[in-house]
């Protein structure tokens, strides 16, 4: 009963002065909107990141020529051959599909259009380690990547720069570089890449076309090998790299002249980078959190200075200390879980908009919300103890007396 009546004082109070009352929340109210808006678009773009990787291949090892990764990395080493992929697939367990790739940047034309593109060679199995399915058309036949013919899968990039989007390009003729190849096949859309490219703006050839009739070299700077589910990647590795150093004819004193990249520990690196920014970011708003705080402790010893006449009144006719302080903790609480409540409702909105700006999905994370509705609150009371506890101590007779 006696929460109840504090309760309901609380109330009447923050009532009869609701522009002060808002002012005193606001702190709050941007504290907890603030968090939560943070850390649900950095889960947001872990979960982007984490897909955009994938993106690239199902439990993919992307094989480059050179010490390390990057422009400059494979200066001096030798590139691999597509026979390298043979031996791969054949002598390694657990691997699901091995593809060379090299690839170049072209001028396609078409139908008085033209668009500079990324023009690729490979085999069959490149669909398999990126992923890939076609939306209209057929693979290469085995005839067609033996000989380098002049057929082509592209992008739905492409077919939109040169053809319209939703046109039937089958059939069609694409002019890349000094030659013309016939489009056998679309490629269904996989949008943005890992790392901020267009996946889908591409013309894949067969390898020995490209490297006959486009780059007029046979080098094969990548080897893409995708792995089954369930093997072991570090099993695959360390097999990859023996097979790897016995082909390139290293001794055992050779370092690699290649390097082994797997897409899996660069999801979780990745995901582990905007994790950390996102904690940082969480702790960065919470600091408001602390000023909002403050700001309802100075406003409640205002109110405790304002009504001192009636705390006094109140304790002279036999209201217990316990009641008054009650009152006003119970009055702090209700401000700072109102606010809290506030910045709820505003940062699902935010959210939602700033996710569909900045192209990532929306995460709702329920224990982030009543985590931030928790700590709201107990700001509350934390800060609104001192000034409940001075109205509750306050000598009546001496309130009575007060102007």
């Amino acid at each position: 009963m006696m929460l109840l009546n504090s309760l309901l004082l609380a109330l009447r109070s923050i009532r009869r002065n609701l522009m002060r009352s808002f002012l005193t929340v606001l702190g709050i109210v941007i504290g907890v909107s603030a968090v939560i808006t943070m850390v649900t678009l950095g889960n947001g773009a872990t979960l982007a990141v984490q897909a955009q990787i994938a993106s690239l291949g199902t439990n993919l090892l992307q094989v480059r020529p050179g010490q390390r990764m990057g422009p400059g990395g494979g200066s001096g080493a030798p590139a691999f051959k597509d026979v390298d992929a043979d031996a791969i697939a054949q002598q390694i367990g657990g691997i699901l599909a091995v593809a060379p790739e090299a690839r170049t940047s072209a001028t396609a034309v078409a139908g008085g259009r033209n668009w500079t593109t990324s023009v690729l060679g490979s085999t069959n199995a490149w669909l398999q380690t990126g992923s890939w399915t076609l939306a209209s058309g057929r693979e290469f036949t085995s005839d067609e990547q033996r000989v380098g013919a002049a057929v082509c899968l592209i992008g739905q990039t492409v077919r939109r720069e040169l053809f319209g989007a939703g046109a039937d390009v089958l059939g069609e003729r694409v002019r890349v570089r000094q030659f013309s190849c016939e489009v056998v096949g679309v490629l269904a859309s996989k949008g943005q890449g890992a790392f901020g490219n267009d996946q889908d703006d591409l013309v894949l050839l067969p390898l020995k076309t490209l490297q006959r009739r486009v780059i007029g070299s046979t080098r094969v700077p990548t080897l893409l090998v995708s792995m089954q589910d369930g093997s072991d990647p570090e099993r695959v590795k360390s097999s990859l790299t023996e097979l790897l150093r016995e082909r390139r004819k290293l001794s055992e004193s050779d370092d690699d002249n290649f390097n082994v990249l797997d897409t899996k520990q660069l999801a979780d690196t990745f995901s582990g980078t905007t994790r950390v920014m996102t904690t940082l970011l969480g702790a960065v708003a919470a600091v408001s959190l602390l000023v909002g705080g403050i700001g309802i402790m100075n406003i409640m010893l205002v109110s405790v200075t304002e009504r001192t006449r009636e705390i006094g009144l109140r304790l002279a006719i036999g209201a217990l200390e316990r009641e008054v302080l009650m009152q006003f903790l119970i009055e702090a609480v209700v401000l700072a879980a109102l606010g809290g409540l506030i910045g709820i409702v505003l940062a699902a909105g935010a959210s939602v908009a700033l996710s569909k700006a900045m192209g990532i999905p929306y995460v709702f994370h329920p224990g982030v919300n009543l985590l931030s509705f928790v700590f709201s609150a107990g700001i509350g009371v934390l800060f609104g103890f001192f000034p409940a506890r001075r109205a509750a101590r306050l000598d009546p007779i001496e309130a009575l007396r007060h102007e």
